[in-house]
């Protein structure tokens, strides 16, 4: 009557947390490219923080799709080297956020 699942381990729950944390990530570049252009175009100064947003936004992309790959063929041979590229890419493409971010805001506030 009681039937209980089997823990999930961290291994197999790891993609659907980047799946879903890239794809939020790929929105907030794009909101935060949208405000960076308003702001270069009202103060008519160009910088390469939105270019940097745009490519970070490509890596956030590509791994958001890998995870999904990764989620679909789950049931027929798990990947786990995919699985490992999968987890590197998102960390790469979040210590790139950090660095976009320090990026700006130091373009922004010397000039």
């Amino acid at each position: 009557m009681n039937e209980s699942k089997p823990p999930v381990s961290l291994n197999e729950d790891i993609c659907v947390h980047i799946f879903t944390a890239s794809a939020a990530m790929v929105g907030v570049c794009i909101t935060v490219i949208g405000i960076f252009q308003v702001v270069s175009t009202l103060r008519s100064e160009d910088s390469l923080g939105d270019d940097f947003l745009a490519i970070n936004a490509i890596l956030y992309l590509i791994t958001t799709l890998l995870s999904y790959w990764a989620l679909r063929t789950r049931q027929l041979n798990r990947n786990h080297l995919l699985e490992k590229v999968i987890d590197g890419l998102f960390l790469i493409a979040l210590t790139c956020t950090t660095g976009i971010a320090g990026f700006i805001t130091w373009t922004i506030t010397l000039k």
